[in-house]
C-alpha cells in the first residue's frame, strides 16, 4: 500500500488541488511541505495532533516536512473558526512559545540535517515594507473573492478588522517565500483553512509561473460533530505539566464508543490489518480498544515509561490493585483546621471541582465517592490519620479521581 493509499484509508485526506500530482510526489518522497503553527500558548493541543501526526508519517516516507511557526501571523491572529479578536501577544510571549513548540514537535519529527525545518515567519514578515506589500502581493487578491472565503463570512455579521482580513494575505505569502527558499511545493493543513492555503498556490502561479499544492486534513470531530481535545477544565495540552500524562491517558479512555475506533485510524501508527479487525469488535471490547488507543498515544506524546504508569494507574481505578500510578495531591498541615479538612475542601484543592458550590452540588446529586463509598453528606470531614500512608481514592463521576494524600 502506498503512503497516499495509507493516508485515504485511514480518513485524514479531506480536499485536494490536484490529487495525481500530490499522490506522484508524496508517494515518491518528493513532497517538500509545510504546516503552520501560530504559537497562540506555550503548549500544543489535542487539536494539533493530526497535524503532527500526518507529519511524523509523510517523514517516514522519505518526504521533508517544515514546521512553520507563526511568529510573524500571531501578531495578527487567524480569524477561521472565530467569532470574536485574537487577543495581541508581544514579541517575546510569541518568542517563548515557539520554543516551545519545537521541543514538543521533536517527539513526533526528526529535525536533525537535511530531514526537517522548523522555521518562522517573522523571519521576513516583520520586515515588510508596506507599500511594496501593496503593490507586489495585495495586487493579486481579490476582495470579492475573499470575502466568500467562509472563515470571512462568519465573522462579517460582527465585524471583522482589517488587521484580520490581511490573515489570508499573509499565510500566502509564507507559502510563496517558501516555495523560493526552500523549494517548498505543497502545504496541508486543516480543512478550514482551505481558502487561505488555495491564496498561495494561486500566488506561487501567479508571481511565479509555478505550480504548487494544498491538501486539507479532515478536522478531529467527535461523533456528535464537535472537535475533539476539549474536557471541562478546558483544553488537553501536550505539555505535561499542563495536562498530567495520566490525565491526557484518561481523555483518550474515555472517548465515546462511536469514536474509538475512527481515533485509533486517524491518530495511531497500529498496523490498519490489526484496525480493521478492531472494527469488529464491540460490547466490553471497546472498552480494551479504549485502553489501546489511550496508551499508544500517551506513548506517542510522554514515552513508553508514561504511558505504562497511565496504563497501570487506570487499571488500578477499577480493581484491589496498587494504586500508586493514579494522580496524587498531596495535603499539609495548612490544610487541615484542627486535624480535619471536609470534603468540599478536598474536592476543591485536587481540582475535581472549580469552587465549593460546585462540590456541594456534586456531593448532592451522589457523584461524589471516598475509596468507592458514595458521599452523602457535603459536611462531612476526614482526619490526618486517614489520609496518612495510603491516603484515599477521590471520585467524582464515573471517570475523574485522585489520591489524596496527608504529607507531614
Amino acid at each position: 500500500m502506498t503512503v497516499f493509499d495509507e493516508l485515504k484509508a485511514r480518513g485524514l485526506l479531506a480536499q485536494l488541488t490536484d490529487e495525481e500530482e500530490i499522490k506522484e510526489l508524496i508517494n515518491h518522497g518528493k513532497a517538500t511541505f509545510y504546516i503552520g503553527f501560530d504559537p497562540t500558548a506555550d503548549s500544543l493541543h489535542v487539536g494539533h495532533f493530526m497535524a503532527l501526526c500526518l507529519m511524523k508519517r509523510l517523514q517516514m516516507a522519505g518526504n521533508k516536512p517544515i514546521a512553520l511557526i507563526g511568529g510573524g501571523t500571531a501578531m495578527i491572529g487567524d480569524p477561521s473558526g472565530r467569532s470574536d479578536m485574537r487577543s495581541m501577544m508581544t514579541q517575546e510571549t510569541i518568542q517563548h512559545n515557539c520554543d516551545c513548540f519545537k521541543e514538543q514537535m521533536s517527539k513526533f519529527i526528526d529535525f536533525s540535517e537535511g530531514k526537517a525545518m522548523m522555521v518562522n515567519n517573522a523571519d521576513w514578515l516583520l520586515g515588510l515594507n508596506y507599500i511594496e506589500v501593496l503593490r507586489e502581493v495585495g495586487a493579486h487578491f481579490s476582495v470579492n473573492r475573499m470575502l466568500t472565503a467562509e472563515c470571512y463570512k462568519q465573522r462579517m455579521e460582527k465585524g471583522l478588522s482589517f488587521l484580520e482580513f490581511n490573515y489570508m494575505i499573509m499565510q500566502s505569502y509564507d507559502f510563496y517565500v517558501l516555495y523560493q527558499k526552500y523549494g517548498c511545493n505543497m502545504q496541508f493543513g486543516g480543512d478550514d483553512q482551505w481558502s487561505n492555503m488555495l491564496g498561495g498556490t494561486e500566488l506561487i502561479r501567479r508571481k511565479l509561473g509555478k505550480d504548487a499544492y494544498a491538501m486539507t486534513i479532515t478536522l478531529l470531530l467527535n461523533s456528535e460533530g464537535k472537535k475533539m481535545g476539549k474536557t471541562q477544565k478546558g483544553a488537553v495540552w501536550l505539555d505535561p505539566n499542563k495536562t498530567s500524562p495520566f490525565d491526557f491517558f484518561q481523555y483518550w479512555r474515555n472517548v465515546a464508543d462511536a469514536d474509538v475506533l475512527k481515533c485509533i485510524r486517524m491518530l495511531t501508527f497500529l498496523p490498519l490489518e490489526q484496525i480493521d479487525e478492531m472494527d469488529k469488535w464491540e460490547g466490553s471490547e471497546l472498552n480494551k480498544a479504549k485502553e489501546i488507543l489511550a496508551f499508544e498515544l500517551t506513548k506517542l506524546v510522554h514515552g513508553q515509561e508514561e504511558a505504562q504508569k497511565a496504563l497501570e494507574g487506570a487499571r488500578a481505578l477499577f480493581s484491589s490493585g496498587n494504586a500508586e500510578q493514579m494522580p496524587t495531591i498531596a495535603l499539609t498541615d495548612e490544610n487541615f483546621a484542627e486535624d480535619k479538612i471536609d470534603i468540599l475542601s478536598m474536592l476543591t484543592i485536587s481540582g475535581l471541582v472549580t469552587s465549593r458550590s460546585e462540590g456541594r452540588r456534586a456531593v448532592e446529586q451522589g457523584g461524589v465517592s471516598v475509596n468507592g463509598e458514595k458521599i452523602a453528606d457535603s459536611k462531612a470531614v476526614f482526619g490526618k490519620e486517614q489520609l496518612d500512608g495510603d491516603g484515599i481514592i477521590l471520585k467524582r463521576g464515573k471517570k475523574n479521581f485522585k489520591k489524596i494524600i496527608y504529607k507531614n
